[in-house]
């Protein structure tokens, strides 16, 4: 499952400054959408690569896309989120999020992640962040 995939991923972050972590890497060379000089540094945001890179480890295809709400397109929509699911956000009119749904409260939805900012360190990593319920697009599990 896709899920497990990222959780074993927990506390992956990005290096600060000119150097770069193999591994965010890894996760966005798992989209083919993106310029090499893009795809070759971590401050790229990766929220949706990062979804790709453990979609496709568990077995699935992915979207092959940068953006988050390439998500909204792919496998089915559920109306009741499951635990692992995917979940799309919105940020600002055309911008996304995306992650795997973990609990949901009346106002916020939390997620499973990558590209997600600590609060503690100001770096972006894998790990549970909790976004407004009003910026919720949808619910995604493989077709």
């Amino acid at each position: 499952m896709a899920f497990a995939e990222a959780e074993k991923e927990k506390g992956v972050r990005e290096i600060p400054g000119a150097e770069n972590e193999p591994r965010v890497l890894e996760y966005l060379a798992a989209t083919s959408n993106l310029s090499q000089s893009v795809a070759s540094k971590d401050e790229t945001p990766w929220c949706s690569a990062f979804v790709n890179w453990c979609v496709k480890q568990a077995g699935y295809d992915g979207t092959d896309h940068a953006l988050a709400r390439s998500w909204l397109d792919w496998g089915q929509a559920i109306e009741t989120p499951r635990r692992g699911c995917i979940v799309v956000f919105q940020r600002e009119k055309k911008f996304g999020h995306v992650g795997f749904f973990i609990e949901e409260t009346e106002i916020e939805i939390k997620v499973l992640g990558g590209n997600q900012q600590n609060k503690e360190t100001l770096l972006y990593e894998v790990s549970e962040k909790s976004y407004a319920k009003s910026d919720w697009l949808g619910y995604r599990m493989p077709a």
